[in-house]
């Protein structure tokens, strides 16, 4: 069973060309023009042990927040769609991650119902151009498109590349847990549906 799935995403602010898979090897191919930003996305694919390739171009003349909210968007969606029916996934995925100092938690439910939670507080607001405030926008489009629940927590740190870094990395990380198949062939609900 395949569990891949591409996008190709072009408006008037953004072009994004974006494929995964879900049981990758942590291989990656990144180019969003936002150095930081790409830098982020390097953990998710790495420490989520996917395979995602991204060529991403948007109207950074006005800033990055049109490119990051539309990249989220397609990370979502094509996260959804190498999930298909969600047969024997594990569903719930739960990572803390330390960072030097700093120290974040994620936790996800692909319950099928977008929700995000983030509790982060960032000691600096910009890093190399790159809004911190763009980090919750990013995962709000991941979580709206992708139909999960997201709950990020920043517990502490004093560094914001640290901080940041260690949100990304745990959600790569608990990403991995829940999309990962286990013995049973069957939909991880009551319900019978995800």
């Amino acid at each position: 069973m395949s569990r891949e799935s591409s996008v190709v995403r072009d408006t008037t602010e953004t072009s994004i060309d974006l494929r995964l898979n879900l049981d990758g090897t942590g291989v990656y191919s990144i180019e969003t023009g936002v150095g930081f930003f790409d830098h982020m996305l390097s953990h998710i694919a790495r420490h989520g042990g996917l395979d995602l390739s991204l060529k991403a171009r948007g109207d950074l003349h006005v800033d990055e927040h049109h490119l990051v909210e539309d990249v989220g968007i397609c990370l979502g969606k094509v996260i959804r769609e190498a999930l298909g029916e969600k047969r024997g996934i594990e569903r719930f995925g739960t990572a803390f991650v330390a960072m030097d100092e700093a120290l974040a938690r994620t936790v996800i439910d692909l319950s099928g119902r977008s929700y995000l939670v983030f509790h982060a507080s960032f000691s600096r607001e910009i890093i190399n151009g790159f809004s911190l405030e763009l980090v919750k926008e990013f995962f709000q489009a991941v979580a709206g498109e992708g139909k999960m629940n997201i709950h990020i927590a920043l517990l502490y740190g004093a560094n914001a590349h640290h901080q940041a870094e260690a949100i990304f990395k745990s959600f790569g990380r608990a990403l991995r847990q829940a999309v990962r198949l286990t013995t049973l062939d069957s939909v991880p609900s009551t319900k019978g549906v995800l």
